[in-house]
């Protein structure tokens, strides 16, 4: 069973080393999608984490203008973001995250206890209502678009992320309008690359070196579902430590079958067939988020 897997990794846009998914391959897509000017290119992760804590700044001088205070909320780290790839091959931050248990046990903590948090169940009701507009904006006037893959979805055009990505990315309704598209075309490619050869060949080859180290999984996703049962009774230390040793070994098969790098390669070639037909918003997607990148870096 691959899909699941899969397919949550290409829609976060998942990574086992400091580039895009889509770096795989860059070159060619940027002729794809940009024949004049500048080719334009997809992020690294280190420069998404410079555009969100622009955001946050931002967004808690928006909130302060606004009367409220504000906390800037926890910007994932660059290993942080790696957490959730299709499959580990990164040995390294196998061996010191596992599956990334410290990242959510951290994300769990800053759900309970952050400033912000606490802040807001203290105010008085309208004072919440208030404080929520401000920050969101409401849904009595939003920006709408129909997905490629089916559906819709709508974003506010107020409140202060509304602003502050109308300052970051030139204009809030062409950068929703471009993101959603863009990342949300995993649906019309990721099927084929479940059926592509290629792919099942290196899962086949990955799950026997697994079996030949005593861990006997059929592929990355079998591993993800029996994650929670297999540290089962452990406490958090030992839970750390059962995973990441589990982890270290997914990572040194898929170096040894080179199971990630054909799972970014075929991604990229399948994403670059779907993006011919929305050059439009892929460039403007890569463009605005380079935009955001020197405004970011000007703060």
């Amino acid at each position: 069973m691959l899909s699941a897997a899969l397919l949550a990794c290409l829609t976060a846009g998942c990574s086992s080393d400091t580039r895009s998914t889509a770096d795989t391959g860059r070159q060619h897509q940027e002729r794809a999608v940009s024949t004049h000017g500048p080719p334009v290119r997809d992020l690294t992760l280190m420069e998404e984490v410079e555009i969100d804590r622009a955001e946050q700044d931002l967004v808690t001088q928006c909130m302060r203008r606004e009367g409220f205070r504000y906390w800037p909320l926890p910007v994932l780290s660059v290993p942080a973001r790696k957490v959730g790839a299709y499959v580990v091959d990164d040995v390294a931050w196998a061996r010191q995250y596992g599956y990334g248990r410290t990242f959510d046990t951290a994300a769990q903590k800053a759900n309970r206890d952050h400033p912000n948090i606490t802040y807001v169940r203290a105010l008085p009701k309208k004072e919440r209502v208030r404080y929520s507009r401000a920050l969101d904006g409401t849904f009595t006037d939003t920006i709408t678009i129909e997905l490629p893959s089916g559906g819709s979805v709508r974003t506010p055009r107020g409140g202060c992320y509304a602003q502050v990505r109308e300052q970051l990315y030139g204009d809030h309704a062409t950068w929703f309008r471009a993101k959603k598209t863009v990342t949300s075309l995993t649906p019309l490619y990721v099927p084929r690359i479940l059926q592509d050869e290629r792919l099942t060949s290196t899962v086949a080859a990955w799950s026997r070196c697994m079996k030949a180290a005593g861990r006997p999984f059929q592929s990355p996703d079998a591993i993800r579902r029996e994650r929670e049962s297999l540290i089962r009774g452990m406490t958090e230390s030992q839970a750390l430590q059962s995973e990441s040793a589990l982890a270290v070994t997914e990572a040194e098969c898929a170096q040894q079958t080179s199971l990630g790098k054909t799972a970014r390669a075929l991604e990229a070639e399948y994403r670059d067939k779907v993006a011919r037909d929305y050059t439009e918003e892929f460039t403007a997607y890569r463009q605005m988020r380079l935009s955001a990148l020197a405004r970011a870096r000007n703060l």
